[in-house]
């Protein structure tokens, strides 16, 4: 978190995300959920804890959403689809990042993402942390996951013991991109004539 520019992000409460370094929230089995548009932050933040965690000798898994799943069918394919569930129930401490970014594949006769996240979920639920980012509205979760009764299931299961950070702010890679241009002459892609 060394690099984080907070200044960036002056609506995001630094108090509550420094707090979140002491690793208590694993301890407790507190899972966090952290939202916002792409580029605020929010896959460094958890990035960060990551590592930190693994510092700290914690068992961290991390996989973008759209990998688990895909994971997870490949186990339904080949028969190995519990000790798969098992594997990612395992780690202490379980980063999801991107729910909403890639498409889920959609088979007829499978289980719904939605399905497979809930179970996962359950299963860790009060003995293991599970970290989310997600740049899609929470009412927008039924639609990307499948099933909006589940994808309810799943918030519904996240709200009963989960931290909630939401970063209201512009994206830093385009502020970047607009500096990168900047120092080269160059108008930034996006800008309108003058």
């Amino acid at each position: 978190m060394a690099n984080f520019d907070w200044d960036f992000q002056p609506k995001l409460d630094r108090r509550v995300v420094e707090d979140l370094f002491t690793l208590c929230f694993i301890e407790s089995h507190e899972d966090l959920l952290v939202t916002g548009k792409t580029g605020t932050g929010k896959s460094h933040i958890l990035q960060a804890l990551a590592i930190k965690a693994c510092e700290q000798e914690w068992m961290v898994r991390y996989a973008r959403c759209v990998d688990l799943i895909d994971d997870l069918y490949a186990g339904l394919a080949d028969g190995s689809y519990e000790r798969r569930m098992r594997k990612w129930c395992r780690p202490s401490l379980l980063v999801i990042d991107d729910v909403g970014l890639g498409q889920l594949k959609r088979r007829d006769d499978e289980p719904t993402a939605a399905h497979m996240l809930f179970t996962l979920l359950d299963r860790r639920h009060d003995h293991a942390t599970t970290a989310l980012t997600s740049n899609i509205k929470l009412s927008a979760w039924g639609k990307y996951l499948g099933d909006a009764t589940l994808a309810a299931a799943v918030l519904d299961r996240l709200a009963a013991n989960a931290i909630r950070i939401d970063i209201d702010g512009p994206s830093y890679r385009q502020h970047l991109a607009r500096q990168r241009a900047k120092a080269h002459g160059q108008k930034p892609r996006g800008d309108k004539a003058t």
